[in-house]
């Protein structure tokens, strides 16, 4: 059957041919020489700005990539082996409470002596600190959904044995698919946060700055260029638009489809990309010719798994991958154990009086933790849900909020610390806000996809039974989103301990205000090269983070899990 191109076709050709267009000339830039004399130049002229946008662009993309993976198998392990869960989600909150410049400290050296004398080793280490930003949040978005599907969905998958590839396929990842693009833009729009530290690398006294967009604003308020730094903002902000409107709202309205809902939305999100790429031929043909040969490869893949078993040989499979995972176990405890005395050892050289000072200090950061959390869940609850439950709504405040999520915020706090200075406001306290600006967004994030979820049917029933406003908010909308408010609130909490390293210190001119805290120790550790500080101080911030993550988070997901999912 002969088909004519059309001019969405062609639309779609351009763009295919642009973007690949675009990696291999972008990519080409990343295997450059790199050594102790050849260093990449940052240049504030704006000629360069588009160039500077596909490097940093191209290293969150494949970030982003990397963390998806990571989170559907990091997420589905723990969701379904116990014992490993108990350990794997634990540490999970310890990681994504370590700063992102302390993996960037610690992988930097072996990548750049895993690529001698090239960008490349400078670029994978970059791109690693992006990932750390981003692989966290959408990990536990995916963990809480494996853990929130209905019984009733378990019971028709186990009626059609499905095996572990088909459960995954067609109930897992559908399931997730709305929570997991919501906190995927999340992830993806907080990793702008970390952007300027993550293409600056520092190695032996050696600044290795790397061409993107964030650099590029680093090196103009260096220079104290405001013409610059004016241009890469709004660089920036159309980067995200157009990111937004290329990426994110064709998903969102692509994962519509995936709602658990008997009734069709009388206003879905909608989406001219996904419009344009539905009415495309040439995506059509791809994607009939492709098709039968991934679900041939799938096959090959699945029909070995698929065979009978014997009681014996699946008995003996049983038993070797016990023994398998008792040997990672062994091999991790023993490492671990190595670097625990070596840290002990370090640790013991502050005495005692400094080592219960910082459990102090740790004990006034949680303090700070705990209330930007709860203040950025008062205003982010009621916003989220506005724009969850109004697709209109969501179309025009979608990117709004991409665009006040991705804005690195620790760029104004100079501007904050001048009104701070001016108006003497005690930085004990001020330094909740500046938490506040980089976390409240996982939890609005959270809400909106949470929102988003809840079926047509039981909203049309809350109106016909004219439920007034607190009783519709006590019996539909907060049990609805409650799942997604805990795993928001785990992400926000994680990310308030990491931001208190930037929020607790702050600096203006000659001017530096602290809030005494772990964050300010850590900093403070960091800048002198005090080794025995960083890792008592990373030490304590890891025992806070498993304590509230045992006696907290954990029972109120216990709860959503138990109490507030549908069935």
């Amino acid at each position: 059957m002969n088909r004519r191109i059309g001019w969405p076709d062609q639309i779609v050709i351009i763009l295919i041919v642009g973007v690949l267009y675009a990696v291999l000339d972008l990519g080409k830039g990343m295997v450059e020489p790199l050594s102790a004399a050849v260093h990449p130049t940052i240049h504030l002229n704006p000629a360069y700005l588009p160039y500077y946008a596909g490097r940093s662009l191209l290293r969150m993309f494949i970030a982003y990539l990397l963390s998806l993976l990571f989170a559907l198998s990091y997420g589905r392990i723990a969701a379904y082996h116990k014992i490993a869960g108990k350990l794997m989600i634990p540490a999970l909150d310890i990681l994504q409470s370590v700063p992102v410049l302390g993996f960037l400290s610690v992988t930097v050296t072996g990548f750049l002596h895993l690529f001698p004398g090239s960008e490349l080793g400078a670029e994978f280490a970059s791109i690693f600190a992006i990932f750390t930003a981003q692989a966290w949040n959408m990990t536990f978005s995916f963990y809480q959904s494996l853990t929130m599907i209905p019984s009733d969905l378990r019971e028709a998958a186990n009626i059609y044995r499905l095996r572990p590839w088909a459960r995954f396929r067609n109930l897992e990842v559908p399931y997730s698919m709305i929570g997991l693009i919501w906190n995927s833009m999340m992830s993806f729009g907080g990793s702008w946060f970390f952007l300027a530290a993550s293409e600056s690398i520092s190695v032996l006294h050696n600044t290795i700055q790397l061409p993107g967009i964030g650099s590029y604003m680093a090196t103009a308020i260096l220079h104290g260029d405001v013409t610059a730094l004016i241009y890469g903002i709004v660089t920036m902000i159309i980067v995200i638009v157009v990111v937004d409107q290329f990426v994110w709202r064709p998903l969102v309205a692509w994962s519509q489809k995936f709602k658990l809902d008997m009734n069709e939305s009388e206003d879905p999100p909608s989406s001219w990309f996904l419009q344009l790429l539905r009415r495309s031929t040439f995506i059509q043909s791809i994607i009939q010719m492709t098709m039968p040969s991934l679900y041939k490869m799938q096959e090959a893949f699945v029909l070995p798994i698929r065979r009978p078993l014997r009681k014996e040989k699946s008995r003996r499979n049983r038993i070797m991958t016990n023994l398998l995972y008792a040997t990672l176990a062994i091999l991790i405890l023993m490492f671990s154990l190595r670097y625990a005395l070596s840290a002990a050892n370090e640790v013991a050289s502050l005495g005692l009086f400094e080592i219960l000072n910082v459990l102090k200090l740790g004990f006034y950061t949680f303090l700070r933790v705990l209330a930007g959390t709860i203040l950025g869940a008062l205003w982010t609850i009621p916003v989220g849900v506005a724009i969850g439950m109004n697709n209109r709504l969501s179309r025009i405040m979608q990117p709004i909020v991409q665009i006040a999520a991705s804005f690195p915020s620790n760029a104004i706090f100079p501007l904050i610390t001048l009104w701070y200075l001016q108006l003497h406001v005690n930085f004990q306290w001020g330094a909740i806000p500046l938490m506040m600006l980089g976390t409240q967004w996982y939890i609005l994030f959270s809400v909106i996809a949470g929102a988003m979820a809840i079926p047509s049917g039981l909203k049309e029933a809350s109106s016909i039974l004219q439920l007034r406003s607190v009783t519709r908010w006590k019996t539909l909308i907060l049990p609805a989103i409650f799942p997604y408010l805990v795993t928001g609130g785990i992400t926000a909490s994680g990310g308030a301990w990491n931001a208190s390293i930037v929020a607790e210190i702050v600096t203006w001119k000659t001017h530096t205000l602290t809030a005494s805290g772990l964050g300010s120790y850590i900093a403070n550790a960091t800048t002198n090269g005090n080794w025995a500080q960083i890792t008592w101080g990373i030490a304590v911030m890891s025992i806070y983070v498993v304590i509230i993550n045992r006696f907290v988070w954990r029972k109120l997901h216990h709860i959503a899990e138990t109490k507030y999912h549908l069935e």
